[in-house]
């Protein structure tokens, strides 16, 4: 059984939960609604405040959707209640990024500034040398986070670079000069 399937999906005060046909499940809460259509041949059934997911039988693809659809339900419901943040760093001699309205401007050494629109249902701020991205879908804020980190990844040797606030860069030496 898979372990993490199994797991029944705890739902919150303040968030409702409604299951159409094929599995067309949409998450109303305070901060806002999560629509997806979720694989048909799993089972969700909303049971008081649990959701629990079941699979019809054992064969390997049955047993790789039914933790993937559970995993997708809970980020729904913990996105309406919470929501999700990613944070990142942006490091380097004269690196600096700024918000204004919806445009986060980014000067990472090029010759012209990187200018990001936030998508739809996302935003972001800047304080000092941080970047936090935060909205209610953790698939678009782990992408748009991943975008603005594309724009100048961490090199190795300075550390310089757009960075996430957890993530650890392994730094190597630079050259040795000739005796």
């Amino acid at each position: 059984m898979s372990r993490i399937g199994r797991m029944p999906i705890a739902v919150p005060a303040g968030v409702t939960v409604d299951i159409a046909e094929n599995n067309h499940v949409t998450v109303k809460g305070p901060k806002g609604t999560l629509e997806r259509t979720l694989p048909s041949e799993m089972e969700i059934k909303l049971e008081g405040d649990e959701i629990t997911v079941t699979r019809p039988n054992d064969l390997k693809k049955m047993k790789s959707l039914h933790g993937l659809t559970r995993t997708l339900l809970n980020n729904m419901v913990v996105g309406v209640s919470q929501g999700y943040t990613k944070e990142l760093e942006v490091n380097g001699v004269g690196y600096r990024a700024s918000k204004a309205g919806k445009v986060l401007t980014l000067n990472l050494g090029y010759s012209h500034p990187v200018e990001m629109t936030d998508p739809e249902g996302l935003e972001s701020k800047v304080e000092g040398n941080k970047i936090t991205v935060s909205g209610i879908d953790k698939e678009k804020v782990g992408q748009y986070a991943a975008e603005i980190r594309d724009k100048r990844r961490p090199e190795p040797y300075k550390g310089k670079g757009i960075k996430y606030a957890d993530e650890v860069i392994r730094r190597k030496v630079g050259k040795t000069g000739k005796k």
